[in-house]
């Protein structure tokens, strides 16, 4: 992999993680175009923790609150933050289940079979379809509403299930409001992401290290900061793009790429 590619693989990482087009997919995309036939693991673990990173910082203050809040000493704002971070804890639990179950042999099939990623991004574009059609009226987050987010997010295990995508599209047709939507499908990314970066530095160990030095450091560098730049920019613009626009623009973007992967990757 050159610097290059580094730097377009990064870009791709991270403004895909938090737009609805499936960050999974499009590495998969990625590496088919540069005739790759794997993502050096440990420039992965550097890319997935540069995009954590970025969500860190656009809402650094909302975890700052979470957290104070969970230690107030007003009981009210106690309780909301207990709530608030007990329903994150749960939005994860499906996704947990699945990547410990499911997690290599669905790799694997994507590995054999890279235009299956096309076929994936058409059922994002569908998902993002629908959203908008059957949103309902405005209530709030429930638990019974996070455990449905949380088995959307699960889905997104298979590369070309948009994660923000269906976890945003689920929330808006569950009747969450928009902002809130985006707000709680980010949040409940930290640990997601986090999680699949542990998983990468555990299958980094038993390969035995640093990998096979196919990726110098200059690549793993400018990769690293291309994720994180493009996450954050991403990030931001997504919570603008959800607020004030639907997304059928993004279904229209999964239909289109879907396809055309389909009938370029044989």
């Amino acid at each position: 992999m050159s610097p290059w590619e580094a730097i377009i693989l990064g870009v791709i990482q991270g403004l895909t993680e938090f737009l609805p087009v499936s960050s999974s997919g499009h590495l998969e995309l990625g590496k088919a175009l540069f005739g790759l036939q794997e993502v050096d693991l440990t420039f992965s673990i550097l890319v997935h923790g540069a995009t954590a990173c970025s969500t860190l910082v656009v809402f650094r203050k909302d975890i700052a609150q979470l957290i104070s809040g969970a230690f107030d000493s007003d009981q009210k704002e106690r309780t909301t933050s207990h709530r608030y971070i007990s329903w994150l804890i749960l939005s994860t639990l499906p996704a947990v289940a699945v990547a410990f179950t499911m997690r290599d042999q669905i790799e694997s099939v994507f590995i054999e079979h890279p235009e299956r990623v096309g076929w994936s991004l058409c059922i994002t574009a569908i998902i993002l379809f629908l959203s908008e059609r059957l949103s309902a009226s405005a209530r709030n987050l429930s638990t019974g509403k996070v455990v449905g987010i949380g088995i959307a997010q699960a889905f997104a295990i298979i590369p070309g299930i948009s994660r923000s995508g269906s976890t945003i599209g689920t929330a808006i047709a569950l009747g969450i409001s928009r902002e809130e939507a985006a707000r709680f499908s980010f949040l409940m990314a930290l640990p997601v992401i986090f999680g699949a970066t542990a998983l990468e530095i555990k299958d980094l160990v038993e390969a035995g290290g640093m990998g096979s030095g196919s990726v110098g450091a200059t690549a793993y560098a400018l990769g690293t900061a291309a994720a994180f730049i493009s996450g954050v920019a991403a990030c931001q613009w997504m919570i603008r793009l959800v607020r004030n626009t639907n997304l059928n623009v993004f279904a229209v973007y999964c239909l289109v790429v879907g396809l055309l992967a389909v009938w370029l990757i044989q």
